[in-house]
């Protein structure tokens, strides 16, 4: 909107460097607004190092346990409870809350999908930065009784095999144990102990409190 003050462009006539002036000062300017533009670039790769070295914790304060290295998500093929194609990859852009669990889901899966969409919803105004997923590792039919409940989420079909080359459950769990954390940059970071209860459910919410207050900015809020 235009405003009392604001003045009409004007043309300008700039003068050619003379021989054997000092240019020295422009080309420092021109250095540093370069370095900002790179900088600028690549602030989300930045966040990342600092989100993962950071606020790592010492002395096991986080619940969850990092993954190291990263795994970046796969170019897996996907399909919605609606037959949809699409990718794995496709997801990334925000912070990725993910069980596994056949189709037929029993009362251990029901509980890690309560405890998602509780982990999820008490994000408060934070929770649009946060996905909710369940990948399904068959092709049986999911109970309708379920679906109410997962309105919110994510529910996808994936290969099972290629599913376990990339979620590593720890020693002597079952892959299905876990809830995994992806970051917005799609690397697979952290991972829950297994069979979640409610006080362990709290120490998982304060570390996506602490991880979504160090990456504010630069994850996409909502798929709309």
């Amino acid at each position: 909107m235009q405003t009392s003050q604001d003045q009409p462009l004007g043309l300008t006539v700039h003068t050619l460097p003379v021989p054997g002036q000092d240019t020295s000062r422009n080309t420092t300017s021109g250095r540093w607004k370069m370095l900002a533009v790179l900088l600028a670039c690549a602030a989300p790769v930045l966040a990342s190092y600092f989100t993962y070295y950071v606020i790592r914790p010492e002395g096991r304060r986080n619940y969850g346990e990092l993954v190291e290295p990263q795994r970046p998500l796969p170019a897996m093929t996907t399909q919605s409870l609606e037959g949809k194609p699409g990718e794995l990859t496709a997801l990334k852009g925000q912070w990725l809350l993910m069980s596994v669990a056949g189709a037929a889901c029993d009362e251990a899966c029901q509980q890690r999908l309560y405890f998602q969409r509780q982990l999820r919803e008490a994000l408060g105004k934070e929770k649009d930065r946060l996905d909710w997923i369940w990948l399904v590792t068959d092709q049986a039919a999911v109970d309708n009784r379920l679906l109410p409940a997962l309105a919110s989420s994510t529910v996808l079909r994936v290969p099972a095999d290629a599913l376990a080359q990339w979620l590593p459950p720890a020693a002597g769990q079952r892959l299905e144990d876990h809830l995994y954390l992806v970051d917005p940059l799609g690397n697979l970071m952290m991972r829950f102990p297994a069979n979640m209860d409610a006080a362990s459910a709290a120490k998982a919410k304060r570390d996506l409190d602490r991880l979504l207050r160090a990456s504010a900015g630069w994850d996409k809020e909502g798929r709309g």
